[in-house]
């Protein structure tokens, strides 16, 4: 018998998440990474704590990349290609920032990342999605 319970509950948690909620918890874990440098901003500065958030955010985005590209991939294909221009976009965003950092412009990644998340875990409503695309192509 486990001494710690809590252990024991982690052990068992870990051993029954599933692969979805294991993507959504990253890519929260990214939003909130990304939002903690917000709130802590230095204008135009591009300091340690946001070079992080931003190379984990960006390393979560390339396993998913690899994942979408990979022929045994089972997503509709369609859905796939629309992910991976999705996965484009936050490259782009993502080197950007570091080139010129601007507050504002880690609002686009964490939305980004809180929404596939929320889609992931199927919290998403189709008013929202909807909303929340036509957002996105604007500021792309």
């Amino acid at each position: 018998m486990q001494k710690n319970p809590l252990k024991a509950y982690e052990k068992a948690r870990k051993q029954t998440i599933s692969g979805r909620e294991i993507e959504a918890t990253v890519l929260e874990k990214g939003a909130i990474r990304l939002r903690r440098c917000q709130q802590n901003w230095k204008e135009n500065q591009f300091d340690r704590d946001l070079d992080e958030a931003l190379r984990f955010n960006q390393r979560v985005w390339d396993i998913f990349n690899s994942d979408w590209q990979s022929p045994n991939n089972q997503l509709p294909k369609d859905i796939r290609q629309d992910l991976l221009s999705l996965s484009v976009f936050v490259r782009k965003t993502t080197l950007e920032i570091m080139a010129e950092p601007k507050v504002k412009k880690l609002d686009v990644l964490i939305q980004i990342n809180e929404n596939l998340a929320q889609g992931l875990r199927g919290q998403l409503n189709p008013e929202q999605s909807n909303s929340d695309a036509s957002t996105l192509n604007q500021q792309a």
